[in-house]
């Protein structure tokens, strides 16, 4: 990427007193992963263009502790969780963005009850608020009208949190058409990499969990298989790629299908 992205830390407001509107929390497939870069880069282009108040805790954020915690690995958990919340609380965040729902899910569902309360947002519903309220314009003449996408609903944004309609509003809004797979929303079927699976292979068995819910996609026959989820994104990437579809069928998150729409 050849420009600089400007994403002020926590700590450089602090040193000029002020206070973000958002706490954008990268999570560490968005800071580690190269492929999840992207989608941190798109989601803060397109804060960019919305004029968003934002910042990072950059070295100061840690893991949320989801892994550990679906792991089994409850002591690690809480050692996790309490560092990042002795820090959010001494930064007094209120209100915290992210693009990954295993973030979400522990920062909205786990984090209050060891003393972190936040209002947490997926990013897919902090766009939807943003264009709402005007502060966001899409172009009505996007490169992606009549597009086949289907959309893929990640575990810990739809099932645990219920959050269906955010994403799908905003490919809508793009002018795609969205095809739904027939599990979708509360049917949807995982990805294959929630509850730390991302990280070791799976057990023998007939069929690889990705392979089968890229099946799934397949089957809408799109050109664009859309996530909200970095751990979805690979895993459906690897599914499509299992399947040698990878030359006609894409895999992007809603944030970076907005950001090229818009040529940020």
């Amino acid at each position: 990427m050849s420009e600089k992205l400007k994403v002020p830390t926590m700590a450089e407001y602090m040193a000029e007193g002020k206070q973000p509107e958002i706490l954008f929390w990268v999570g560490s497939a968005g800071s580690y992963d190269d492929r999840a870069k992207k989608i941190s880069r798109a989601f803060v282009k397109v804060l960019h263009k919305a004029n968003v108040d934002f910042a990072v805790l950059g070295t100061e954020e840690s893991n949320t502790g989801d892994v550990a915690k679906r792991a089994g690995n409850e002591f690690l958990f809480q050692m996790q969780a309490m560092t990042n919340i002795e820090i959010l609380n001494a930064y007094e965040i209120k209100r915290i963005v992210t693009a990954c729902p295993h973030s979400y899910n522990t920062l909205k569902n786990e984090y209050p009850q060891l003393g972190g309360v936040y209002e947490v947002l997926h990013h897919t519903q902090f766009i939807e608020e943003l264009m709402s309220s005007g502060r966001l314009k899409l172009k009505s003449d996007s490169t992606l009208n009549g597009k086949r996408i289907t959309f893929h609903d990640p575990c810990y944004l739809g099932r645990a949190n219920e959050v269906y309609e955010a994403p799908r509003n905003l490919l809508k809004s793009l002018g795609v058409d969205l095809v739904e797979m027939k599990r979708n929303r509360s049917t949807a079927l995982c990805c294959g990499a929630g509850g730390a699976q991302m990280f070791k292979e799976p057990e023998k068995g007939d069929k690889d969990i990705n392979v089968l819910r890229t099946e799934d996609a397949l089957k809408t026959n799109p050109s664009i298989i859309a996530t909200g989820c970095p751990y979805c994104n690979t895993m459906m990437t690897d599914g499509v790629k299992a399947k040698e579809r990878e030359s006609d069928i894409k895999v992007f998150d809603i944030v970076e299908i907005i950001a090229n729409s818009e040529e940020l």
